[in-house]
């Protein structure tokens, strides 16, 4: 009989065309990928991978396989979500996936409290951005994600997911205690002309959203340094080595010798959380929403 973490296995190098891609899915290593495939391989007595280069391809009894993996790991998922939904416990496994500042925000109290409510409920997390994070729910890599929009930028989601509001979050700018603006109570993004910016990594979507916000006003921004993490980015601007856009979520505590100042045009990301919906009758999908809410209500 085919073992099914195997095939899972399988659909995964199909789906993401290599080794690496396919254990960063699955959150195993790339070594665990080649274990199975080759257990696979003994399993049902043909080839399914040959060379490419530095890399592998799928033989074209493997093309066969990965499809009909694909039909039988779709079957099982709709199985255990009709069973989940049939006893209405919460209980398996929920892979759930944040951008780093709501993962930090968000995660610690929303997690807890479905461990405390349900401890027959494993739950498995990771920080991922928002782009590659929707691409990994509509994969079935993912069970939900927490990602965003911008107020004057929103994301394009797929059709196929659901998806449920945690919180609006307001964006201020950091500046250096001692920047010419720092006392004021209120700043224009215009008046940045001449600063130099600390962001995101290109084609990340917020960097995007900043690049196209700044534009907008006519302002080509000047990019000195970026980073991933906003306390990264804070810790940069406490040098007073440029300003960056700080989301309240998941930036406290602010380093000492930076000051927050709003924007007079009140920037805002909208935060949900997003699902198959054909997983929408499962119990725990549910559960882990409510508690997503909840979180964010007590960050709001």
């Amino acid at each position: 009989m085919l073992n099914l973490e195997r095939l899972r296995t399988l659909d995964a190098l199909a789906r993401h065309g290599s080794v690496s891609g396919a254990a960063e899915g699955l959150h195993i290593t790339t070594s665990a990928v080649s274990q199975q495939l080759s257990k696979l391989e003994r399993e049902v007595g043909q080839q399914l991978l040959a060379k490419n280069g530095r890399g592998v391809r799928l033989t074209d009894a493997g093309r066969l396989l990965a499809e009909h993996a694909a039909r039988i790991l779709s079957q099982v998922e709709l199985a255990q979500s009709d069973l989940e939904a049939q006893r209405g416990q919460v209980v398996g496994e929920l892979r759930l996936a944040a951008f780093p500042t709501a993962a930090r925000g968000l995660f610690p109290q929303a997690l807890s409290a479905l461990r405390e409510r349900h401890p027959g409920l494993r739950l498995r997390s990771c920080e991922v951005e928002p782009e590659r994070a929707i691409a990994g729910v509509v994969r079935g890599d993912l069970d939900l994600a927490v990602v965003l929009d911008w107020y004057n930028k929103p994301m394009a989601l797929p059709e196929g997911l659901v998806k449920a509001s945690i919180l609006d979050d307001p964006a201020d700018v950091a500046l250096p205690a001692d920047h010419r603006l720092a006392g004021r109570a209120e700043v224009d993004l215009g008046e940045f002309a001449d600063d130099e910016w600390i962001t995101w990594a290109d084609g990340e979507f917020c960097h995007e959203w900043l690049m196209f916000t700044l534009r907008s006003k006519g302002i080509e921004p000047i990019i000195g340094h970026r980073a991933a993490e906003t306390h990264t980015q804070l810790g940069l601007v406490a040098a007073g080595l440029g300003v960056c856009i700080a989301p309240l979520l998941g930036r406290h505590p602010v380093p000492e010798g930076v000051v927050t100042v709003p924007v007079s045009q009140r920037v805002r990301r909208h935060v949900y959380v997003v699902w198959r919906a054909d997983a929408d009758r499962r119990p725990s999908i549910r559960a882990a929403v409510k508690a997503l809410r909840e979180a964010g209500e007590s960050v709001g």
